[in-house]
């Protein structure tokens, strides 16, 4: 399994609004996705506008040919992309260990 982890920052005030925007673009666009495994989402705490965004993908290119070139992108993109402040920074990371 594949972690997508995304960090997003948003413009100023709009957190509300993104809360519910990137709940609705998970459960109704990414998560119809072939190879979505799951997601976590995390707001900051001293950093109301940054959002740390995981996404469990089987493989790498489930995320990076599957979903990144499919019209679900766009879709996706529509729903959450007036809010970012800034492009996300966006890695993909190996499980090494867990408890």
């Amino acid at each position: 399994m594949i972690l997508e982890l995304a960090d997003i920052r948003i413009h100023a005030g709009q957190q509300a609004a993104f809360d519910e925007a990137i709940q609705r673009g998970l459960t109704t666009v990414i998560a119809h996705s072939p190879g979505f495994r799951g997601f976590k989402v995390n707001k900051g705490i001293e950093s109301p506008e940054r959002y740390i965004l995981q996404i469990f993908w089987d493989t790498l290119e489930d995320h990076t040919v599957g979903f990144r070139k499919s019209p679900a992108f766009a879709e996706w993109r529509a729903i959450v992309g007036p809010f970012f402040a800034g492009a996300p920074v966006v890695e993909h990371f190996d499980l090494l260990a867990k408890s």
